[in-house]
């Protein structure tokens, strides 16, 4: 079958026909905002999946061409291709009144968001389709979710791995199989609709040097600064409040936009002024000093611990972690092993502010859950939000792994009182998927093992379980690390996946370590937001580059608006080595009633390693309660 022309059978779903713009580019680094693309390639298809068009092209990119032993462009081969803004016109026409499709879309579509607006041209896109997000909806039996692992999977031919013109013209095969795949299973498209992602406001701030110190507490009356400590400065001052913030920082102090109850000090000239960090520093107890005390003091501040001795001398005094296993295998997967932390119970407590669970997990027995239910995928329908919570915590229980969504990888289907009306159970007939009643769970019974197609299923985390992440050849852990988190595609409001990356003192360093949808991602570029769609997003962490001073990413979800996670049911988390590797892990979180925001996952440091936890607690207030409570400085 030639991947230039629509598949035999080609029939996507009402909903799924578009005019589409295939895309790939081919860049010189990982960074939008500072990094070029160097080629780029548009394939353009109809409603009917037959091509339209085709444009592909090399560019100069003006610098060195990054790595070549993986895109193979030479700085040689492009002297001479035109520059962007030389083909920026024709790339517009081909893309506008089109969806832009991508493997990993979010990559192409900020790239080419930087190079238009260095053209000096909006990005005529209004959506993206993402088909690695897409697939993950589908869930085919493959052990990853790359573009060539997918092409081979649905039997697109590839000739050349990281060249853009191939590229789209596999990406063609694999979307017309991706959404035949989607219109059998009743799947809706996780389509993005696309900001202005030109305009400057999305443009991350220059990154503020990490303090190298831990915060030693506060000041004490008569005593010295220390480096490490977390200082504030509010209201007006003779010396400029850039200055001043600046020389603190020399001095290795931790020079804080907000006030918690970690702060050190407040340097202030005016203790009734009345401003937000004075009333919050008199409430915690925070010392107050003035500008003339503060600039005496930096004269003399005393050497603080480093973050890296503070760990050192962690690991010396610690038992060793437990054995980190190797990426998963079919014949290493048995070796993962789980920490079954203290979760309290079922249901999170409320709180009126957020408490965040401790750094380490509590010493627990490690297990590997199995059961009758090992292997399968069991999907819940209908039932009190209570009896549908109880129902998935029991599959869970029983080895298996809990669905929110109907997928490929569905094996069962539990249907509870008013499941019956469920708009998704004539598919799930026509699928032939055996459909079992609630007392199923209680001693079920399986007769046939799940086709899994040599695929090795993501290791099933109860609520407060943790996994040791594998270290990468015994070295040091994967490059980057996703935590993506998906919900009931029936929902009917929006929901928002946050991270904060925190100290020591579960505190942001500076606002910016506060990633969500108006700041996509931290200023160092270590920890990102990546929207795959309507109901799904990723926190990708770079773990190779965190600073020291980072001692836990913490993801979260909120609700937009008065709608509660009682209305929105479970959310379910998979996590893994980067954006297309195969989920290492998967949870399924469900909230109580009346929660709006719910932590999700962590990932943490023990020692020279790293961990993740799925969490699952959920809190009755809003966002920037939640924010506020890791030290953001929230406006309002």
């Amino acid at each position: 079958m030639s991947v230039t022309s629509a598949a035999p059978g080609f029939s996507p779903m009402r909903g799924h026909f578009h005019e589409w713009a295939l895309v790939d580019v081919e860049t010189s680094g990982l960074v939008p905002r500072r990094d070029r693309v160097l080629s780029l390639a548009v394939m353009t298809l109809g409603p009917d999946g037959e091509q339209t068009g085709e444009y592909s092209t090399l560019l100069d990119p003006g610098c060195d061409p990054g790595p070549v032993h993986v895109h193979g462009l030479t700085a040689e081969r492009l002297r001479g291709a035109p520059v962007f803004e030389e083909v920026a016109e024709g790339i517009a026409a081909l893309l506008e009144g089109r969806v832009l499709v991508a493997h990993n879309a979010q990559f192409d579509y900020d790239f080419l968001a930087h190079e238009f607006a260095r053209a000096g041209m909006r990005l005529p896109v209004a959506r993206r389709l993402c088909t690695l997000a897409l697939n993950r909806r589908v869930d085919p039996p493959t052990d990853d979710l790359t573009l060539g692992t997918l092409a081979a999977h649905y039997g697109v031919p590839q000739v050349q791995a990281h060249d853009a013109l191939d590229d789209t013209r596999v990406l063609a095969g694999v979307l017309r199989a991706s959404l035949r795949e989607a219109a059998r299973l009743d799947v809706p498209l996780p389509l993005v609709a696309c900001p202005p992602r030109q305009d400057p406001r999305f443009a991350p701030k220059p990154p503020k040097a990490p303090c190298a110190f831990r915060n030693p507490g506060r000041l004490t009356a008569g005593g010295p600064l220390v480096q490490g400590m977390k200082v504030a400065v509010t209201g007006d001052t003779r010396t400029s409040r850039a200055d001043l913030l600046l020389r603190g920082a020399a001095a290795g102090l931790n020079m804080m936009t907000s006030v918690s109850r970690h702060t050190s000090a407040l340097v202030t000239n005016d203790p009734t002024a009345g401003t937000a960090k004075a009333r919050r520093a008199l409430a915690e107890g925070v010392p107050l000093i003035d500008e003339e005390a503060f600039l005496r003091l930096l004269g003399d501040v005393r050497a603080g611990t480093s973050h890296e001795e503070t760990e050192s001398r962690a690991d010396a005094g610690a038992p060793a972690p437990p054995a980190v296993p190797a990426p998963r295998t079919p014949e290493t997967a048995d070796a993962v092993e789980t920490v079954v932390a203290d979760a309290g119970s079922a249901a999170p407590v409320t709180r009126t502010r957020p408490v965040p669970p401790a750094g380490a997990p509590k010493s627990g027995r490690r297990t590997r859950p199995r059961g009758p239910l090992t292997g399968r995928r069991v999907l819940v329908l209908g039932g009190t939000h209570p009896e549908a919570v109880a129902a998935r915590t029991r599959v869970v229980e029983l080895g298996g792994a809990a669905a929110v969504n109907l997928s490929a990888g569905v094996t069962d289907v539990v249907v509870l009182d008013g499941g019956e009306t469920d708009r998704r159970l004539p598919r799930i007939t026509a699928l032939l998927l055996p459909i079992h009643d609630a007392a199923w769970l209680i001693a079920p019974v399986v007769t046939e093992a799940p086709e899994a197609g040599g695929r090795v299923a993501a290791h099933v985390l109860p609520r407060g379980g943790v996994v040791d992440l594998p270290l990468q050849n015994g070295r040091g852990p994967a490059h980057r690390w996703t935590v993506t988190a998906s919900w009931a595609q029936q929902t009917a409001c929006d929901i928002d996946v946050v991270a904060f990356v925190l100290d020591e003192d579960e505190q942001v360093s500076f606002d910016e370590d506060f990633v969500f949808y108006g700041a996509p991602e931290n200023p160092g570029g270590t920890v990102r937001l990546l929207s795959d769609g309507p109901t799904e997003q990723t926190i990708s962490v770079d773990l190779a580059t965190l600073p020291p001073s980072a001692r836990k990413v913490v993801v979260a979800a909120a609700v937009d608006g008065s709608p509660v996670f009682g209305d929105v049911g479970a959310l379910h988390i998979v996590s893994g080595p980067g954006s297309g590797a195969a989920a290492l892990v998967q949870a399924t979180l469900d909230a109580a009633t009346t929660e709006r925001t719910m932590l999700l996952a962590e990932i943490y440091r023990r020692g020279q390693s790293w961990r993740l936890r799925a969490v699952g607690q959920g809190y009755d207030h809003g966002l920037e309660a939640l924010a506020r409570g890791y030290g953001v400085d929230v406006a309002g």
